[in-house]
């Protein structure tokens, strides 16, 4: 009895190290995925592009991710969730100024620029355009939830719903300027006047209440 529960003993401490590894390798192999898109678009990320960035052989990446579309699907659904995170972390609004710099600041950085390539490749993938646009579709209800609590605003006045949406509206036109050049002298300028803009229209009209 002892040997056979040593023996068990032995084996599931000789697998958790085992699954450990797989999930790490999985975590790489997506963190991959998202920056060979940022840097390469949907052309340039196959599969061995991937597994060499992330530093696994094309086998073990095909292990985890049998083909391109697999990867790639996984892919969105971790982009969307690392999406979710970043929202669910912003910090608390100090002043609206802050609050309307923080979001803009989530369509500049990689995690949106990834994003993008992955609509551009959802637009000619019949596998990935229902995920992706199912996960946009929520990453898009969650931004404009957190923004409106990031600027203290009140839906429940007139024209307060259209403001924060047009608010992240022209964050995600920002975020697409910055693709080609850095836009960021004319981002502080554009960031300041909606500040302004927001301050007297969503924020004011909770503060006016």
């Amino acid at each position: 009895m002892g040997s056979a529960a040593n023996a068990r003993a032995v084996n599931v401490r000789g697998a958790a190290p085992k699954q450990d590894r797989s999930r790490a390798t999985r975590q790489r192999l997506l963190e991959s995925a998202v920056t060979c898109l940022a840097e390469h678009g949907w052309s340039g990320s196959t599969v061995t592009v991937v597994a060499e960035h992330a530093g696994v052989s094309r086998g073990a990446a095909q292990h985890h991710f049998p083909t391109r579309e697999d990867l790639f699907t996984a892919a969105v659904e971790y982009v969307a969730e690392e999406r979710s995170r970043a929202l669910r972390e912003l910090p608390p609004r100090a002043s609206t100024q802050a609050a309307v710099e923080t979001l803009v600041g989530l369509y500049t950085g990689p995690l949106f620029r990834a994003a993008l390539h992955l609509w551009v490749a959802a637009s000619n993938e019949p596998q990935l355009e229902p995920r992706v646009t199912a996960l946009e579709a929520r990453i898009g209800r969650e931004t404009h939830r957190m923004a409106v609590r990031l600027l203290g605003a009140d839906e429940r006045e007139p024209g307060v719903r259209e403001t924060v949406q047009g608010l992240l509206d022209m964050a995600r036109g920002l975020g697409l300027a910055n693709l080609l050049t850095d836009d960021s002298a004319r981002r502080e300028r554009v960031v300041a006047q909606w500040a302004r803009l927001v301050e007297n229209g969503a924020a004011g009209a909770t503060h006016n209440r």
